[in-house]
């Protein structure tokens, strides 16, 4: 069986321990969790879980079956490549020195990232967009000096005008 990635979206209530019961479910059944983004809702009642993992397709339904079963869990949902939203952020600081700036800034303004701090030795640049648009945007600064990055991992919205908890 081939593997795949897949993205899960997992409403649960904004409780303490909450968080800890899903991603242990997750260890007990050996698989690997590429991100993981947890933020509050629209509704402070709930929060929204989103997973980004890869496997086969019947390790995808035995994941949805188990988180189904957990406790605080509200609602779980693929979300797949055609109806979904998928972005990711990422905050990364470049060495910089006279020669290389305006190269850099040019690489900026193809990506359309953002400069969100700068000074002589440095520049920290924000970009937002798919995993392959961050992942080629990396690799492009690489030749200048990474001295730090950090990234969010996956985000992802069904389109439409439902909330997941309307369907």
């Amino acid at each position: 069986m081939s593997k795949s990635n897949f993205v899960i979206a997992v409403y649960v209530e904004n409780k303490y321990g909450v968080l800890t019961r899903v991603t242990s479910m997750f260890t007990r059944r050996g698989f690997n969790i590429d991100s993981l983004t947890v933020g509050e809702t629209e509704n402070p009642d709930y929060s929204r879980i989103t997973i980004s993992l890869s496997g086969t397709n019947s390790d995808r339904m035995q994941l949805l079956s188990q988180l189904k079963k957990l406790y605080n869990v509200r609602k779980v949902e693929v979300i797949s490549a055609e109806s979904g939203i998928k972005r990711e952020l990422l905050l990364i600081k470049i060495r910089t020195t006279t020669e290389t700036r305006a190269e850099i800034r040019d690489v900026i303004d193809i990506f359309r990232a953002k400069i969100i701090d700068y000074s002589t030795e440095a520049m920290c640049i924000e970009i937002t967009g798919d995993t392959n648009k961050v992942d080629a945007f990396i690799d492009n600064m690489k030749p200048f000096g990474i001295i730090e990055m950090c990234r969010t991992g996956i985000v992802a919205l069904e389109r439409g005008p439902q909330s997941m908890l309307e369907k």
